[in-house]
């Protein structure tokens, strides 16, 4: 969003590992970023109406949302490896050097976003102070299908065009939770999209017995009805980080998120992680 609530929103960007990553800085407190899906953008996704963090920046955030790297206004370059969760992991941590953070931050992701943030905080834990996990996308036992499809995308995009891959993208089934939602077009160029496919066809989210030794508190937010992010994988992740789990159904119900957000965010900040990673209050 260009703005959210009253507040008017910084455009900033760095450099990074040879790409420009573009992102908007909005209101003032204890930071807090987003990373968006794959294929979308800060801009696509304003434009879909799902998400409103305009109550995360009226709750006394510094909310900071960024293009990933091939994504909206960020640049990059026809390379697999750098669009796989790992290396976009990369780009958060550097984001949040650029942003002088010396302190545990908030994190939320979405989809490929969320993959991203559970890298990050598994490589940094102690840079992490809670995480905001919506839509986690398939993982572990689902994930070849889906890996598969990606790759089959790919070479689609390579052979035919990307308005080949779209118009077949336009006539699959949507889960419910999207009616109404518009279909916005992807936003990484045609000449970055097969590289983006596989590199997301080559990630999963950290191992399991990574996750269940990660000490920062979580919340999961899901929907319903969807294969490429199903509820298995969101269980998954609330049992593994002792989260909190809600699941939406329909539409209206996703545009609460940002206040279930607001508020999740501002509960007493847990404090700084002992020497070993571990938050002491957590583990008496």
């Amino acid at each position: 969003m260009g703005e959210q609530g009253r507040h008017t929103a910084r455009e900033g960007a760095f450099r990074h590992r040879g790409a420009e990553l573009a992102y908007e800085d909005t209101g003032r407190g204890p930071l807090a970023v987003y990373a968006h899906g794959g294929f979308a953008g800060r801009a696509a996704e304003d434009a879909m109406g799902l998400f409103d963090w305009s109550p995360v920046v009226a709750a006394g955030r510094r909310l900071v949302r960024y293009d990933a790297r091939g994504h909206g206004r960020s640049t990059g370059e026809p390379v697999d490896a750098d669009y796989t969760y790992p290396r976009l992991a990369d780009d958060l941590l550097a984001l949040l050097d650029h942003l002088g953070a010396t302190g545990p931050v908030d994190a939320m992701g979405a989809s490929m976003g969320c993959g991203t943030v559970l890298h990050a905080a598994v490589r940094a834990p102690r840079r992490f102070s809670r995480l905001v996990l919506l839509v986690p996308p398939t993982a572990w036992a689902t994930r070849e299908e889906y890996a598969g499809r990606n790759r089959e995308a790919a070479r689609t995009v390579a052979r035919e065009g990307a308005a080949a891959w779209r118009a077949a993208r336009a006539g699959a089934p949507r889960p419910a939770v999207a009616a109404g939602v518009p279909d916005v077009p992807p936003t990484p160029a045609e000449r970055l999209l097969p590289s983006v496919l596989r590199g997301l066809a080559m990630s999963d989210l950290p191992p399991p017995e990574e996750l269940a030794a990660l000490d920062v508190p979580a919340l999961v937010l899901a929907w319903a009805g969807d294969p490429g992010h199903p509820l298995s994988t969101a269980g998954a992740l609330a049992r593994l980080l002792h989260a909190d789990l809600h699941v939406s159904r329909t539409p209206s119900y996703v545009r609460t998120w940002g206040r279930r957000v607001a508020r999740y965010l501002s509960l007493p900040r847990p404090e700084h992680p002992g020497p070993d990673g571990r938050n002491p209050a957590c583990h008496p």
